[in-house]
């Protein structure tokens, strides 16, 4: 029996149905990408998913906490869409003091993700393939993240796919609710035009403050920012406070 006090979660993203059954066609911010492993994959996920990935229904259970998964009660990191965590490895082995929660979807790069935060000796990650945006919305409480972090996104840069794009005034505004006041909200992009579309939403929301920065110098150029580089497009860092 369902306690009614217990507030129901909205169904995830893939999981919505009609009343006819028939699935809802969903607007997402990224997409589905094959999720065979090689075996160098399959050895980090054997190593370390057990422990440190935090399967999709278990998002589900009664009484869920992100807390339960890290053992202990830190200043909370939200890395969202981080890939093969080129940059996660290394940013969470020189924040040993901190929880980092990396949202990514896409398994492959979940488990090259395991296989780097092992080698780095961090400890401190726990991942998550639920959707990014649902995740933070339904498991993060307001005011209780220190930053976030965005780097690269999918620019999703035909027109007709912009609805699509992760910053959006919406997204904007429940981001900002999840940050401490004073937390931090970082994000990278090597496309011009989606940069200044996030200046322009990042700006309207009142909840926070800040804009374009120089490169943040502790962030390390992936391959995915090499060949930004190497294609001769800008990289824009954004930094936005929660007022």
């Amino acid at each position: 029996m369902t306690d009614p006090d217990t507030p129901v979660r909205p169904a995830r993203p893939h999981q919505k149905l009609l009343e006819d059954g028939r699935t809802v066609r969903e607007v997402l911010t990224y997409a589905r990408r094959g999720s065979r492993l090689d075996a160098k994959q399959q050895r980090a996920w054997d190593a370390y998913a057990e422990e440190w990935v935090i399967p999709d229904e278990a998002v589900d259970e009664p009484g869920f906490s992100l807390e339960s998964w890290f053992g202990r009660k830190a200043p909370l990191i939200v890395d969202i869409g981080g890939g093969v965590g080129e940059a996660t490895a290394v940013l969470a082995a020189n924040r040993p003091e901190t929880n980092i929660l990396a949202l990514e979807v896409w398994r492959p790069g979940v488990a090259e993700s395991l296989a780097r935060v092992g080698a780095a000796g961090a400890t401190n990650v726990r991942f998550c393939s639920v959707d990014a945006l649902w995740t933070l919305e339904n498991l993060v409480a307001p005011e209780s993240v220190s930053e976030v972090w965005t780097f690269f996104p999918d620019p999703w840069h035909k027109t007709r796919h912009h609805k699509r794009r992760l910053v959006t005034p919406a997204n904007a505004r429940m981001v900002a609710e999840r940050l401490q006041t004073g937390g931090i909200w970082r994000l990278a992009t090597d496309w011009v035009e989606y940069a200044e579309q996030m200046v322009e939403v990042l700006d309207a929301e009142p909840l926070l403050s800040g804009g374009a920065v120089d490169r943040w110098d502790e962030r390390p150029i992936t391959k995915f920012e090499r060949k930004g580089l190497a294609k001769d497009r800008v990289i824009t860092d954004l930094l936005y406070r929660r007022r």
